[in-house]
């Protein structure tokens, strides 16, 4: 058996606000709370499925040098231009890294400026 990513770990300065954008976006739950205010957060159906979790941990001061990890995400039940309007409700913003317009994804950053990308639909809906 080969390993799986399990938890993706996100440093943060405001764990409770990513915890909120995120389980709006993913339709996921807060699984945990540790005491020194990290969050997890995944499906429902809690840890060790299919979907890793994901850690959002408390960092009152951003760590140098940009983050070598993001998230990739795809709509479910919806197609890319209105999971995008979705988004951007729930307070994403465009982000510019440089793309031509012509990728078949949107980058975004979430409220702290974590960057994501919303790909073009490759799950089927349900």
């Amino acid at each position: 058996m080969a390993c799986r990513i399990s938890e993706l770990v996100l440093g943060c300065r405001d764990p409770e606000v990513l915890a909120r954008f995120w389980c709006e976006v993913l339709d996921f739950v807060v699984l945990d709370r540790e005491g020194d205010g990290s969050i997890e957060i995944g499906p429902r159906e809690g840890f060790g499925g299919p979907q890793p979790t994901i850690i959002l941990s408390r960092r009152d001061v951003p760590e140098p040098g940009k983050p070598r990890l993001h998230i990739d995400v795809n709509a479910t039940d919806r197609d890319q231009d209105a999971e995008l309007e979705r988004l951007l409700k729930l307070g994403a913003r465009p982000a510019d890294i440089g793309q031509t317009g012509e990728e078949p994804w949107h980058v975004l950053a979430d409220p702290e400026g974590n960057e994501f990308c919303l790909l073009r639909a490759r799950l089927a809906p349900l």
